[in-house]
């Protein structure tokens, strides 16, 4: 397998904030040195304090492109650094919107894998932390939004890390494709796939595609 892509940072919780509407978050989250343990629920060292919308196995880890982050850094003229966004894993030369649902990654030599889950829907949270007028709307306009991952098997992350896209579902429905206002036929495709037994869908992404599907 050729390298795709590498980790350009490895980032988890540096330090619980409250925003200006007064929540109590985990998304400062700022580059560790060294291999960082990964695991079924994410990051060794790393946590999510809005369990009820963030973390879990369909979203153990968030993946934000480094190209993507120069994109905005150029949109907003402001400094961009691995971890702003929140993000666990900050990628280079691996276009993480464009990854098709389902495909995983081999990072480094540790035996991780992790598979491609869902789009970040942006939130309130996120809005208070970049504090740019109308980001939620501005996120989901730019169409970049990152992908969340399930750990498919443990093992470590570093920065330099090597990522390779170890297999690929033939369904071709990707993060792009269903966010943020997927076409019926994606998500009847991404259906089928399941049902096919090529993939596992996040529980709320089959339920997304279920209501999405039926407008058909």
């Amino acid at each position: 397998m050729s390298t795709d892509g590498q980790v350009r940072a490895v980032n988890a919780m540096f330090a619980v904030i409250t925003t200006k509407s007064g929540v109590e978050s985990g998304i400062d989250k700022r580059p560790l040195a060294g291999p960082v343990a990964v695991g079924a629920l994410g990051l060794a060292g790393d946590r999510q304090l809005d369990t009820a919308h963030h973390g879990g196995p369909d979203k153990a880890v968030y993946a934000y492109a480094a190209e993507d982050l120069d994109w905005w850094a150029e949109q907003l003229g402001r400094e961009f650094t691995p971890g702003l966004f929140g993000e666990n894993l900050t990628l280079a030369g691996i276009d993480v919107t464009g990854a098709v649902v389902g495909e995983q990654w081999a990072v480094g030599t540790d035996g991780l894998v992790l598979e491609v889950t869902m789009p970040r829907t942006p939130c309130r949270t996120f809005a208070d932390r970049m504090d740019e007028p109308r980001w939620v709307r501005r996120f989901t306009e730019g169409g970049r939004p990152g992908a969340y991952l399930r750990v498919v098997q443990p093992g470590t992350a570093a920065a330099g890390d090597a990522v390779v896209v170890s297999a690929r579902p033939s369904h071709g429905v990707t993060i792009a494709d269903v966010f943020p206002a997927p076409q019926p036929a994606m998500m009847a495709r991404l259906i089928q796939a399941e049902d096919d037994g090529e993939i596992t869908l996040a529980a709320a992404v089959r339920r997304r595609a279920a209501r999405v599907a039926a407008r058909a």
